[in-house]
């Protein structure tokens, strides 16, 4: 490989490059990506049959061909499986001759402009997240002492009174080991990662499992993976908790279909920190959709939309994403909310 090919298979930018004919010749690894098809499954393809929201623009295609001047075309929506994106389009005329002999070739640069909105609200999700989770973990301290305090002389007490009053001493250790429950929930997991390879299609189907014995009829889990995806490393029980959670959150909605998928994105950046590789693991319901009061502080600690949901879900949830490099978004409306789990391949526990 070349160095000009390999800046170009490098770039986070999606290149496309098409004949007069509008067939594809060729494409990068992010437009493989931002297609999500394999550059084998485009090349040769007609442009709008894989994209037909260019068709209106086939006179501008034929005018750049002619006169070798560019042109850009803003907001552009790329209807994808499950979803839709919006693009900036460049396209540029790339000439073997002079203009308008067959040997002309256009090439498309498309950047995904909600991507980069989506980067600027996910610094402020993890921003607000770390803040939340500090506060949290300091106030859960500060009452587990006096719990511990309140238990001890519960049992001290308990052994100077007649068996018909201990009911009373037995009552205040139950809530006090039940509200040391909630105070341990509400700061998540505290023990240290274990790091085992992980087959993210075990853990799916794990929790599928789960769930299915939970909720029995009545609901459809489907499938939608990506055999492609490797092993990588992470916390086995852990990951299977914040997925279980992601399903319950679905399956609690009410929904009565939840679609399981996996895919891979490439040069992904979480955080301020790109990755080569990284896992998409989606939930996705045809419930109701998130409350709009909601969708600001979905992830903290205590808030849900459910009559028998706890608020710790999806708190604990994110909070193992969080410890693994990783990070949970959702985008929801009325019959179609996706909670997406994304960790990187190679992750630093």
């Amino acid at each position: 490989m070349s160095h000009a090919e390999s800046i170009v298979e490098n770039l986070t930018t999606a290149v496309v490059v098409a004949d007069a004919a509008l067939r594809l010749q060729a494409v990068n690894p992010a437009g493989e990506m931002l297609f999500e098809l394999s550059a084998k499954q485009m090349v040769g393809q007609q442009l709008e049959r894989l994209w037909p929201q260019t068709t209106p623009l086939a006179g501008l295609f034929a005018d750049t061909l002619q006169t070798a001047h560019s042109f850009t075309r803003r907001g552009l929506p790329l209807p994808l499986p499950g979803r839709e994106v919006i693009v900036d389009m460049t396209v540029t005329a790339m000439l073997a001759g002079a203009p308008g002999t067959c040997g002309a070739a256009l090439l498309l640069e498309l950047n995904q402009v909600d991507r980069l909105r989506r980067l600027a609200q996910e610094e402020e999700l993890v921003d607000r997240h770390l803040a939340q989770r500090a506060v949290v973990r300091g106030l859960a301290h500060e009452i587990k002492n006096p719990l511990g305090g309140l238990r001890g002389a519960a049992q001290l007490l308990e052994r100077k009174l007649s068996e018909t009053e201990r009911e009373y001493t037995r009552i205040i250790i139950r809530e006090a080991d039940r509200l040391q429950g909630l105070v341990d929930r509400l700061a998540g997991p505290t023990r240290p990662y274990l790091q085992a390879q992980v087959n993210i299609h075990q853990i799916l189907e794990h929790v599928r499992s789960l769930i299915l014995a939970e909720v029995g009829e009545g609901i459809v889990l489907r499938r939608d993976y990506d055999p492609s995806i490797p092993e990588f490393p992470g916390d086995p029980d852990q990951l299977v908790q914040a997925a279980l959670n992601l399903v319950r959150n679905a399956v609690q909605a009410p929904s009565r279909t939840v679609i399981l998928r996996s895919r891979i994105e490439r040069q992904f950046t979480i955080g301020q920190r790109r990755h080569k590789l990284v896992l998409r693991a989606e939930v996705e319901d045809d419930g109701p959709g998130v409350p709009p009061a909601l969708r600001d502080t979905l992830f903290y600690p205590m808030v849900t939309g459910h009559a028998a949901g706890t608020g710790l879900g999806l708190s604990i949830a994110q909070d193992i994403a969080r410890r693994h490099g990783g990070l949970i978004e959702y985008t929801s409306r009325p019959s179609r909310t996706v909670f997406t789990l994304f960790l990187p391949l190679r992750p630093e526990l």
